[in-house]
């Protein structure tokens, strides 16, 4: 058996990856902040599916309780799948936002999936297997529809995972980044928004299975609510199109005074 660990397993998205890996036949370490919630779904899973599984509680914006998951992750027995889920949303616009909530905005969506990876990587690396699943956002592709630093929090775990793919695939590790669009479920209650404002929701269930059609697949980038690959390809090929020119010794004669 292989065991996956993910992070903000409580509720939401990182609830619904350890239900569907459970089902899977693979052990699980679940990490979260809510132990009561934790306990509750470790004891169903177990009952259900026969898995082993372990309750982290930690907050990982913590410095010591985050190293807890990190020697989780460097020991025994090995981890086969990192789920990088854990993450927050922080509404209101940048020239307005409070400098510690940013702060714990980037310990948590950019900091913390940095060092979870880093823990993880090396041993998969040895084995030459293993899974890293980053949870990104649509938002990494349209900044202009987000304020304040969300959406750049994003854009570095899509940036992370496609960097790290290039790196490591070859070496027999899948890195997969998914791109949620509006999502049911609890980061706008928790940032003080209202999702019953936000039109055209995904059920958390529906993402989560369709990303993982995008796993099992072995997909770099998996964005659940757009219907034709295509769209994608043409986006990656516009963007080493426009890549081709960067090599350019001297600046552009549009540049030219």
């Amino acid at each position: 058996m292989t065991t996956a660990l993910i992070t903000g397993a409580s509720s939401g998205i990182g609830a619904v990856y350890a239900r569907r890996l459970a089902a899977r036949g693979h052990d699980l370490v679940l990490v979260a902040r809510a132990t009561d919630r934790l306990n509750t779904l470790a004891e169903e899973l177990s009952s259900a599916h026969g898995v082993a599984i372990e309750v982290l509680t930690a907050d990982l914006v913590d410095g010591p309780q985050l190293e807890k998951v990190l020697d989780r992750l460097r020991s025994n027995p090995p981890i086969d799948i990192l789920v990088n889920n854990a993450g927050a949303g922080l509404i209101g616009e940048f020239t307005t936002a409070e400098s510690d909530e940013m702060y714990k905005l980037l310990r948590l969506n950019v900091l913390v999936p940095t060092l979870l990876t880093s823990a993880v990587v090396g041993g998969m690396v040895e084995r030459g297997s293993g899974s890293i699943i980053n949870i990104s956002s649509v938002l990494a592709l349209l900044p202009e529809y987000s304020n304040g630093i969300y959406a750049a929090t994003k854009s570095y775990v899509l940036t992370l995972s496609q960097s790290l793919a290039a790196e490591v695939t070859a070496k027999g590790v899948y890195v997969q980044a998914v791109l949620p669009a509006a999502t049911r479920t609890e980061i706008y209650e928790r940032a003080g928004g209202d999702i019953s404002k936000v039109p055209n929701v995904m059920e958390v269930d529906d993402l989560v299975d369709a990303a993982l059609v995008g796993f099992d697949r072995k997909e770099l980038v998996t964005i659940p609510p757009v219907p034709d690959a295509a769209a994608w390809d043409a986006f990656e090929q516009a963007r080493f199109a426009l890549a081709q020119e960067f090599s350019n010794s001297e600046p552009a004669p549009r540049y030219r005074a």
